[in-house]
Order: structure tokens, then C-alpha cells, then sequence
């Protein structure tokens, strides 16, 4: 039984701890990427924060939100994914304006033109007066190209440049057609069973794979210089309390599962952390000039 805590207001000790507990979830799921942010700020250094994991995430909490209109879950959840891609697109404007200030020689522009490309289809089809040179000159004009050297667009089919774009509107465009595509597709098959389990489970399995960028990004350097460790830290304490938080609260089958595979993940960081840490250590007095 409940202590009273407040007989006028009806509370209890059972209110403040499920409070507690959803405040808990929508703060401490955007916590673990202070440090990274602050991290990356003071170094002004990218290279270590696999932008896969942003990408991971919004994709994930888009498909969780989606999720949410045809099969209800908590309210804090709802939120936590709201907070989440707002925190994730913050991430991205900093990596981004972070990694134009460190490039010393100018590249080519890389682009994600799906939303233009998108448009172009359109007025192909529904204005058959458009000329095709008019089209495409009005296209160079919206997405703010006119003359000069032509950039890499999404649409080049080129995998390299897909989500390392060197410029953060292209990562808000491609994040809006992914979640307006979504969208009326769940608005034609709400009412299709299947389909909304399917994108509970893909929602949360993708976000499941949340480390799987960063273990690729870490193998590759044979470091985990320029990753945080209290990122890391505060996203194994996280996920351990999120997957006891949906067992609790007996949510859906595929939130604790997908749940359990997301500690794992952060264990094999946490391996690869102690495993390259000679090699990380030397990476540092390297960039120290030591």
C-alpha cells in the first residue's frame, strides 16, 4: 500500500516515484550527449563521434512517434523521442560547423537535394508545359547553386556521401522526406495490425543498434579518441534503467527486448574502450604536440 503523502492532493509515494521515474526517462535519454557536445566543443574535433549514431536515432524516434499514433504507449516516451531528435539535429549543427572550420583545403560541396529532386518529379509530371531547362534552372536556384562546380547529391547514388553532407540543411531535408513518406504511409495502413507492430519493432530494434556506428567508427581507428567515455558510462546506466522501466511498466514485447540488446552493445564500447586504450593514449599526446 501507498503512504500518503497529501490527502488534499491525493498523492503518493507511488505518484512521485512514477513521476520520478518519466522525468527520468524523457532527461536522462538526451543526458549522455552533454559531454560528447561539450567534448567536441572544447576540441573542436569531430572526427571521434560517429554522425551514424544521430542518424540512428532520429530514424528510430521517428519511427517511435509513428509508432505512437497507431498503438498508444506512455506519454513520457512521446516525449522523450521529441527531445531526442531536437538533441540529435543539435549534435549534427555542431559536427557539421565544427568539421567546415577544420578543413583546410576547400572539397566539394556534398549535398542531399532528395526534397528538390522530389519537387523536380513532380512538376514534371503535373506541368507538362515546364520546359526541361527552365525546370533545372529554377531547381540550381532553390537549392542554392547557380554556376561554379557542380556538388555531390544525394541522387549521385554515390553511398560515400550519404549522411556526410557538409552542410546541416541537408541533414533537416532528408530527415523531412524520411518522416513525411513514413507518415502517409501510416496514415494508409493504420488500421493494418501488422504494419503498426512492425513499426514498433523496427523503431526500437534500430535504436537498439544506436552503438553499432560508434564500434564500426572505433574498429576503424583502432581508438576511441574523440569519443566520450562518460557518453558511453551514462548511455550503459541509461539503458539499464530504460529496459527495467519497460519490463515494470509492461510495455510492448518489443521495447524491453530490443532494450536488452542495446546494454550488450554498450558493453562491447565499454571492451573496446579498455582494449585500444594504450593506442587512444597516444593519439592524445599526439594531438597535444607532446
Amino acid at each position: 500500500m501507498d503512504w500518503i503523502v497529501s490527502d488534499e492532493l491525493g498523492l503518493t509515494v507511488g505518484h512521485l516515484v512514477g513521476w520520478g521515474a518519466a522525468t527520468a526517462m524523457i532527461v536522462g535519454g538526451v543526458a549522455p550527449y552533454v559531454p560528447q557536445y561539450r567534448q567536441i566543443r572544447k576540441t573542436q574535433d569531430a572526427e571521434g563521434f560517429s554522425l551514424y549514431v544521430c542518424l540512428t536515432l532520429l530514424i528510430a524516434n521517428t519511427l517511435r512517434i509513428l509508432f505512437w499514433f497507431g498503438k498508444r504507449y506512455e506519454i513520457p516516451l512521446l516525449i522523450q523521442s521529441i527531445v531526442m531528435n531536437a538533441t540529435m539535429f543539435a549534435m549534427i549543427h555542431l559536427c557539421v560547423n565544427v568539421k567546415k572550420k577544420n578543413q583546410i583545403i576547400r572539397s566539394r560541396e556534398r549535398i542531399f537535394t532528395g526534397a528538390i529532386f522530389m519537387l523536380y518529379i513532380l512538376l514534371c509530371c503535373v506541368n507538362g508545359s515546364a520546359q526541361p531547362d527552365e525546370t533545372a534552372q529554377w531547381l540550381g536556384q532553390r537549392s542554392g547553386i547557380v554556376g561554379g562546380e557542380k556538388p555531390h547529391r544525394f541522387y549521385d547514388m554515390d553511398r560515400k556521401y550519404f549522411w556526410a553532407w557538409t552542410d546541416f540543411q541537408s541533414y533537416v531535408d532528408c530527415m523531412l522526406v524520411f518522416s513525411v513518406l513514413g507518415a502517409a504511409i501510416t496514415y494508409l495502413l493504420i488500421e493494418f495490425s501488422p504494419f503498426v507492430e512492425l513499426v514498433g519493432f523496427l523503431a526500437v530494434f534500430t535504436e537498439a543498434m544506436l552503438g553499432a556506428p560508434q564500434i564500426a567508427k572505433n574498429l576503424t581507428n583502432k581508438s576511441t579518441e574523440g569519443m566520450s567515455l562518460s557518453m558511453v558510462i551514462m548511455w550503459t546506466c541509461g539503458d539499464l534503467f530504460k529496459t527495467a522501466y519497460f519490463v515494470i511498466r509492461e510495455a510492448p514485447t518489443q521495447f524491453w527486448v530490443c532494450g536488452s540488446l542495446q546494454v550488450l552493445l554498450d558493453i562491447v564500447i565499454l571492451v573496446q574502450v579498455w582494449l585500444y586504450r594504450h593506442n587512444t593514449a597516444a593519439a592524445r599526446r599526439l594531438r597535444r604536440g607532446d
